[in-house]
């Protein structure tokens, strides 16, 4: 009897410890995943013998990752990338890192994850090289377990990155290890890099199907039998499913798992309520968890329709987006998470509500984002195929690379709720060659290998039906680069068909700058292909009055998407302003005027008229600024949902304008007199809005701004600061250009400083910047270290401002 009741309570503490395991597993993941950012030594240059463990990096540059050298370097008439890439330098430029394993993870995997080096990364682990990557855009992983040294050894891994044949851009794309790193430590059992599948192939308000895919591999050295289990979690961490299957799996091969579950009463994900669930998988060998991985995902369904255009979730809605570069202005090409969240809250103040990665893979973390805060995202592939538009671009990598970089972004992409077409090209110039329709049928039977639940597109601006690509059959949604003349007749020209409006617009406005009158368009440059001489002073009109030739005005495509059912939506070209390709013009220019945002994220005016008919919000926002000669006359408009809007000059009614019809503005041709313009903004014949515009004095002190008072301590984060150089009464001075310098006590350093002017040759590396119409704006970062920081601005003049946070 003693003996089973020792045998009973042995099994039951083995049980339990078996439980605690399990119970363990699930608050602390197995899988071991290190920020890899830290503590990098950097050398711009070629140097014969960096990827040597002996070689002598003592007098390097030490760096936190991501990085981007082009951003560090002077603007320059004769750099190699032209005006087009930015007009700053690239070059070839080394990176080491030392580091150690601990003796304990003997016997594990060790991986290195690169989000994107741009661009023909080379890498060598302890002098062993592992590999090249041409495609800056691309996210990919090494193995390094059969290179490493674990416990007393250290390791050493060098990374080439070479950026010195250019142009290989037709915009600013940046130089080095700008995206992050991570080290992935796993049991020789684990799930495969990229190896979860997330799909909902049936969702109902009632109840979603939702199937998760499992890749794992077996990298020991003798067959294993193992548990997949895997829990479905809602938001609040509650467990809303859960299964696990059995299998054995051999030496050295890789098994997939097919489970299901059914989650009732689904939260759906939408722009305003992106809700997210997470998928949990266990690896379990031996009654021990072994590996895990977790993977967010969202339950949605949306359609295309011929006549109706988008729906998601069942409700009717245009998207409404913008395309983006991926530069983050004065932080260039290096990744922020703060720096991307920024961007996009204000253009989701503007009621954006979808994101178009132009032209390439995005950072996860821009996809991350999305999903938790309501885009929709069309993810794109590629700017050119075999095809080249720039001397050095990615065609001269086309054919050895495009499969496993297309192949490599489907499989990271492909969980994310947000990611709702896959875009295999802009502009491509195979579309007027019959090798478009062989190479786009190519690459839609990639995508379709790794993912049947989303449309495939291509930019097209050519959209005809001769069209190469379109030709193929290998398009789901037939995208359009501007012709808006052309959308009416869509249906006409494309029976059948779905529409997409991939790129539109680009109008040209420099922040705070007018030309009249305002009804007067300027085509600009007059040809395509030529710059243009243009203003002396190299400004565009901040009325929509000046756009491209191949484009048109904010109002024109607006007017269109919003007239016709079948146009499921657009993205503007651009949401911010970017580095590179300064269309109209050429040096002494060096970024884009297309953008609705400036580069330092200040709006535009443009941006105020989607704000009044991208959402419910009140908006009345009146323009130019009121600071002109006397007797001068000059054009007020309001962009405003107000019914109506009347406008007093210095007390005086300027008379009632009615928004009425399709008229998106309002306008008034007043003669200038100094003082008070004031608007006042009607519903239903009740005021709701009220604004004033006034003339300013001259400059008599700085007001700063800070978007948040509380930063992470985590070395990362980010806090921008606005500077507005007012007068006396706190009036903006509308041309304002004081040179501002800036101080920082406490915890943070200037991480970059900006004014949005596209002429601006100040570094963006700086402690220092002239005021652009009023406006600079200096970003602070954490040093990783908690307590309190105080910005001082000081311009010749002026009294010292001040502005303080806190990191913790």
């Amino acid at each position: 009897m003693k003996t089973t009741y020792t045998f009973f309570l042995l099994a039951s503490m083995l049980f339990l410890l078996s439980s605690c395991e399990q119970s363990r597993s699930q608050l602390q993941p197995i899988r071991e995943v290190q920020d890899f950012d830290n503590a990098w030594k950097f050398q711009l240059g070629d140097t014969i013998g960096a990827n040597e463990i002996a070689f002598d990096d003592s007098n390097w540059r030490t760096l936190n990752l991501p990085h981007d050298w082009s951003i560090e370097g002077k603007f320059g008439k004769n750099n190699p990338a032209g005006v087009g890439g930015g007009a700053l330098p690239g070059g070839i430029g080394w990176y080491r890192k030392t580091f150690s394993l601990s003796k304990k993870d003997a016997g594990k995997m060790v991986y290195i994850d690169f989000d994107g080096i741009y661009h023909n990364s080379e890498i060598w682990i302890n002098g062993h090289y592992l590999g090249k990557r041409p495609n800056g855009y691309i996210s990919f992983q090494y193995d390094l377990t059969p290179y490493v040294h674990f416990g007393d050894s250290t390791n050493l891994i060098a990374v080439k990155v070479d950026n010195s044949n250019q142009p290989n851009s037709r915009w600013y794309s940046g130089s080095g290890i700008y995206r992050n790193v991570r080290l992935e430590l796993t049991s020789p059992v684990h799930i495969s890099h990229w190896g979860t599948h997330i799909t909902t192939p049936e969702v109902s308000n009632e109840n979603a199907l939702v199937q998760v895919t499992t890749q794992v591999t077996n990298d020991s050295k003798e067959s294993k039998k193992i548990t997949l289990q895997t829990t479905i979690y809602n938001k609040n961490g509650t467990a809303v499913g859960e299964t696990n299957n059995q299998k054995e799996i051999a030496a050295g091969e890789t098994a997939s798992f097919e489970q299901q579950f059914h989650v009732q009463q689904p939260e759906l994900w939408s722009i305003d309520s992106p809700t997210l669930y997470k998928s949990v998988s266990q690896v379990v060998s031996d009654n021990k968890t072994i590996d895990d991985k977790t993977v967010p995902f969202g339950i949605r369904y949306f359609k295309f329709d011929v006549n109706k255009g988008f729906s998601l979730n069942g409700v009717s809605m245009k998207i409404n987006g913008v395309c983006m570069h991926h530069d983050l202005g004065c932080l260039g090409a290096a990744i922020n998470t703060r720096a991307i969240q920024r961007q996009l809250e204000i253009l989701k103040d503007a009621g954006v509500n979808a994101i178009r990665t132009s032209h390439n893979p995005p950072a996860p973390e821009l996809l991350n984002l999305c999903d938790k805060m309501g885009f929709i995202v069309m993810d794109e592939a590629f700017d050119m195929w075999k095809k080249a538009k720039t001397k050095y671009d990615y065609s001269l990598d086309w054919d050895k690379w495009h499969k496993q970089d297309l192949t490599d972004q489907i499989l990271r992409d492909r969980n994310h709720p947000s990611v709702m077409i896959w875009s295999i090209g802009n502009e491509i110039l195979e579309q007027w060659d019959s090798t478009g329709t062989s190479i786009a049928r190519e690459l839609a039977d990639i995508v379709h290998q790794y993912d049947t639940t989303r449309p495939i597109t291509s930019a097209c601006n050519d959209p005809q039906p001769s069209n190469s690509i379109i030709k193929s059959g290998a398009l789901d949604l037939i995208g359009y680069n501007y012709h808006h003349q052309l959308y009416a007749s869509f249906p006409d020209s494309f029976p059948g068909q779905k529409f997409i409006a991939t790129e539109t617009v680009s109008a040209l406005q420099t922040r705070g700058s007018y030309d009249m009158p305002s009804d007067s368009i300027r085509l600009w440059p007059k040809r395509w292909d030529l710059p243009e001489k243009g203003n002396p002073d190299y400004t565009c009109s901040s009325y929509d009055n000046c756009h491209a030739p191949w484009g048109s005005t904010h109002e024109e495509t607006l007017k269109l998407i919003e007239k016709y059912g079948f146009l499921s939506g657009q993205f503007i070209w651009t949401g911010f302003d970017y580095l590179g390709e300064p269309t109209p013009y050429t040096w002494p220019a060096r970024s884009s005027y297309f953008g609705i945002v400036d580069l330092a994220g200040f709006p535009k005016d443009a941006y105020y008229l989607y704000q009044s008919e991208w959402t419910n919000k009140p908006v009345l926002h009146i323009f130019p600024h009121w600071n002109w000669k006397k007797g001068q006359t000059i054009d007020v408009w309001a962009y405003t949902n107000c019914d109506e809007v009347e406008l007093f000059l210095n007390g005086k009614s300027m008379g009632v304008r009615k928004k009425t019809g399709d008229k998106l503005h309002l306008m008034w041709r007043l003669t200038y007199e100094p003082g008070i313009l004031k608007a006042v903004g009607k519903k239903d014949g009740k005021v709701i809005l009220t604004k004033e515009i006034q003339t300013a004095g001259a400059p008599a002190k700085l007001q700063l701004s800070v978007d948040r008072p509380l930063i992470h301590a985590d070395g990362k984060d980010l806090a921008f600061v606005t500077v507005n150089v007012v007068d006396q009464n706190g009036t903006l001075v509308p041309h304002a250009d004081n040179l501002v310098h800036f101080n920082v006590s406490g915890d943070a350093f200037v991480a970059g400083v900006d004014n949005g002017s596209q002429i601006s040759h100040e570094p963006f590396k700086a402690n220092y910047r002239h005021a652009f119409n009023g406006k600079c704006l200096v970003v602070l970062q954490s040093d990783g270290k908690t307590g309190n920081i105080e910005l001082t601005a000081s311009a010749d003049g002026l009294p010292d401002a001040k502005a303080t946070l806190t990191a913790q």
